[in-house]
């Protein structure tokens, strides 16, 4: 019952910019909270990047664990309809396949061992030509069949032998001809398709045939038994006539003799739909089996399926640039956007709920909207929003700070029951801990994309206590700027070293005209290619809106 209820229920995804900071991941991780408490839905928080130290000692302080990675919100495989066709096994007949076939309206078959790894398929295409092509007399025993499958397919009894035994030599035939004549074309191991006659039985056996078919239900004297057991020979009694046995029979043989099993085409259940749409379109099969990330065989699914896939529901926090959003999001069905930076470049489907408010930071709406539900706040999410609000105010020396995010981040330190000074400078430092990180890793700790008239651009940031703290990380960026510059594919790449105490900002920046429009944007001057930006520590309030409006005056 539960299980059919979460059927119904919608998973939608909440998850905050590339590479992010505090206030993405705390922020969704609150959403989630609060639209699980209000909604009769399956929400989850997921995050785009790796997390930062300073968000990692922010979790752990609280004893949150973080969210799982998500990097592309694009559909998959596992989010359309799959088809649970269970796999069968190899040593089935070509009739049982085709029962099942018929049962389950299906044209495909999927092969599987008994740990559910596939090994091969079989369409009804295959079927209708192994009993088409069929001429020779001995591919019974080419494909090694089961007297088990022959009993089944003709609806027989074992009279003497095992049904477990497999038919491995000889060809088949239909005794028709009197016994002096059968002389002359039974030979050793071959199966004889004959009727009620005594001596046809008894000169078959002598002839030191594997098996003898008795058709239309004669009995079978306790003479040849026992001679057949004597011989090794194999007896099994059907209802059916001659002709109705010899036509079946074929129909015996085991399908791993006829399955394909070189070259299949497969997917994961985690592949994506623009990876895999290509290859349905090219390839003219009606099925493609569908694997989980341990190779074990899951279902089937066709180009229909395509037609009426879902695409994954997401909820967006903290960004709504584009640029700056989880790969796959044009792909993905947005629902809400809850932020606090300038309107972006997003374009969604159809109408969201969107609500984007002049503060310091996400967290902070995040707290008037369990305010807005008369929600109780849990202990351990006022710690994470306080933290983020902390973050992005840079403890309230940003400008982008608000009364409001201060009264949010005092009220939230009180339920957390935690110091907003003595936090901020411990969570601080653990942000600027980042000895053991490449230059690469910190460069993007807190990189965004932007653009602004038809000028692309990137801006990193990292805040420092300490001006020691700047000296050896300044270095390091110098050096890696050019190779982030060709990695980002943008026109301009700026980077802020900021130190939070003293309110200003070293900045690095290369491309073309990046530092004509630094100097003609704040008037300053570089010295060993470095700009001092006084006063200067907020990327979303004070660089990027500055460079914005010089990129299109």
């Amino acid at each position: 019952m539960i299980e059919h209820e979460n059927q119904r229920k919608k998973t939608v995804y909440i998850i905050g910019h590339k590479n992010p900071d505090t206030d993405s991941i705390c922020s969704a991780l609150a959403y989630a909270d609060i639209k699980s408490r209000t909604e009769d839905n399956i929400f989850i928080p997921k995050r785009a990047g790796h997390i930062n130290e300073e968000t990692q000692f922010v979790l752990q302080r609280f004893g949150i664990k973080p969210p799982a990675l998500m990097t592309d919100v694009g559909t998959q495989v596992k989010d359309i309809e799959i088809r649970r066709t269970e796999g069968v096994d190899s040593g089935i007949s070509l009739k049982k396949a085709w029962e099942i076939m018929r049962e389950k309206n299906v044209v495909t078959l999927a092969i599987t061992s008994e740990n559910e790894q596939l090994e091969g398929l079989i369409t009804i295409g295959d079927i209708a030509t192994s009993y088409m092509d069929v001429y020779d007399s001995r591919i019974l025993a080419t494909a090694r069949t089961k007297y088990r499958n022959i009993i089944e397919t003709i609806g027989g009894t074992m009279v003497i032998g095992n049904e477990h035994s497999y038919f491995m030599r000889g060809k088949v035939l239909v005794a028709a001809a009197n016994p002096d004549m059968m002389e002359n074309y039974i030979e050793e191991d071959d199966l004889v398709i004959l009727g009620n006659r005594y001596e046809s039985q008894l000169c078959a056996i002598e002839m030191k045939a594997g098996c003898i078919i008795v058709c239309e239900g004669a009995s079978v004297s306790n003479t040849i038994k026992k001679l057949a057991q004597e011989r090794s020979c194999t007896i099994i009694s059907t209802p059916h006539d001659t002709f109705t046995v010899a036509r079946l029979i074929y129909q015996s043989m085991p399908i791993k003799y006829f399955m394909r099993s070189d070259h299949l085409i497969t997917f994961q259940t985690e592949s994506f739909i623009e990876d895999i749409r290509e290859i349905m379109a090219k390839k003219r099969h009606r099925d493609f089996p569908i694997l989980d990330e341990n190779g074990c065989y899951v279902g089937m699914i066709s180009r229909r399926n395509l037609l009426n896939m879902g695409r994954k529901n997401v909820i967006l926090v903290d960004h709504n640039e584009k640029s700056q959003a989880v790969d796959g999001i044009d792909g993905a069905q947005i629902l809400e956007i809850i932020d606090h930076h300038r309107i972006g470049t997003l374009e969604t489907m159809s109408p969201v709920y969107f609500r984007n408010q002049p503060l310091g930071c996400t967290a902070t709406i995040m707290y008037k909207i369990y305010e807005e539900h008369n929600l109780e706040i849990p202990p351990k999410i006022a710690g994470i929003l306080c933290a983020a609000i902390l973050s992005d105010t840079l403890m309230y020396r940003s400008p982008t700070c608000t009364q409001t995010d201060r009264e949010a981040a005092e009220h939230l330190a009180q339920i957390a029951g935690i110091d907003v000074e003595g936090f901020s400078g411990e969570m601080f430092r653990a942000g600027s801990n980042l000895k053991n990180k490449t230059a690469e890793e910190i460069f993007l700790q807190d990189f965004k994309k932007f653009s602004a008239n038809d000028v692309s651009f990137g801006v990193g940031q990292i805040n420092v206590m300490r001006d020691e703290d700047l000296k050896e990380l300044k270095q390091r960026i110098k050096e890696y700027l050019p190779e982030a510059y060709q990695k980002q594919n943008v026109q301009m790449l700026f980077f802020m070293l900021t130190n939070i105490l003293e309110e200003r900002t070293e900045l690095l920046c290369v491309g073309a005209n990046a530092s004509k429009l630094i100097e003609e944007t704040f008037e300053v001057s570089a010295y060993d290619g470095v700009y001092r930006l006084k006063g200067v520590v907020s990327r979303k309030k004070q660089l990027v809106p500055a460079l914005v409006e010089a990129m299109q005056q």
